[in-house]
């Protein structure tokens, strides 16, 4: 984000620092989700066979990881497109950003958890539930970004409903997901492939304008 006025004491400093330590905890989340897959440890004799079941027992890790990975990449987008709209600094931004960064921070953990125990109700409904989560602080944030006294002038309301409807997908899809971890387990993080679908039904619904 580039806002237009960057001097150190006007609201648009404000925006920017907020905006830079958000990028950083989106990376640090992001990068932390590899570290959770161990490399695995095997015996002598070092076999073939050995490696590729190795290998094979993580690929629940792996799904996890990439799921994780672009789900949190599409949420830093549309943090960064949100951001983007904001021209007033609102002190009512800290509290909801920081809700949505410990959400964040928290994904390594959900991620690892129902990695580890992959296909089990319990571990899959907690990490489509903190998704959840993770979508309702993202709304409350979007919001604020995308609503007096905070957005720019310039932005059109076609651009924050567009924003908003993308918010409210991320929490259908979710929602969806959740439901979907109570009733078949091994499906539940993959349910959240429904974010788009959702996305598209409440633009024809309701067209932005």
């Amino acid at each position: 984000m580039r806002p237009k006025d960057t001097h150190a004491d006007s609201p648009a400093h404000g925006l920017e620092r907020m905006a830079f330590f958000s990028d950083a905890v989106f990376a640090i989340a992001i990068t932390l989700l590899v570290i959770e897959i161990h490399v695995p440890h095997l015996t002598a004799p070092y076999t073939d066979t050995a490696f590729l079941e190795a290998l094979n027992a993580l690929i629940p890790n792996f799904i996890g990881f990439f799921v994780s990975f672009f789900v949190i990449g599409a949420i830093w987008a549309g943090h960064h497109r949100a951001f983007d709209c904001a021209r007033h600094w609102s002190p009512t931004l800290f509290a909801p950003n920081l809700l949505l960064l410990s959400a964040i921070a928290a994904m390594p953990f959900f991620t690892a958890f129902s990695s580890e125990y992959y296909g089990h109700r319990v571990p899959a409904a907690f990490y489509c539930g903190w998704m959840v989560v993770i979508a309702i602080c993202n709304i409350l944030v979007q919001r604020i970004l995308t609503a007096p006294p905070v957005v720019g002038e310039q932005v059109t309301g076609e651009h924050r409903t567009m924003i908003r409807q993308r918010g409210l997908a991320l929490l259908l899809g979710s929602l969806t997901a959740f439901v979907t971890s109570l009733f078949i387990p091994f499906l539940g993080q993959i349910a959240l492939i429904t974010i788009p679908f959702w996305r598209q039904l409440l633009i024809r619904l309701a067209p932005a304008r």
